[in-house]
């Protein structure tokens, strides 16, 4: 008896379960993009079709768009520079825009 609950202890304290993790309220979370679900949707399409053609623009976009992290932010999580994040973005945005009218 004593192994089992030794056992269950050790489980229940395992990060993988999620023991020290902080609970927070779904009311309290936050989305870092109000635009309807549909926009949501045709923006993840099309940047799982970016992802397959530059997969560093699609990180920027990702961290960018459904994150919310700023340009400075991003730079520091890539370890690069504020403008290499800056240009990045600028085209990915700019392709991301195109592929979405396209697919109308």
């Amino acid at each position: 008896m004593r192994r089992i609950l030794i056992e269950r202890a050790r489980a229940k304290s395992r990060l993988r379960r999620g023991s020290r993790a902080e609970h927070v309220p779904l009311e309290l979370v936050t989305v870092a993009s109000d635009d309807p679900p549909e926009t949501v949707l045709a923006i993840n399409d099309a940047l799982e079709r970016l992802t397959a053609r530059d997969p560093f623009k699609a990180d920027v976009v990702k961290m960018r768009y459904f994150i919310g992290l700023s340009q400075d932010e991003i730079a520091h999580a890539l370890g690069v520079s504020e403008p290499t994040v800056r240009r990045h973005w600028s085209i990915a945005r700019a392709w991301l825009y195109a592929e979405m009218k396209t697919r109308k």
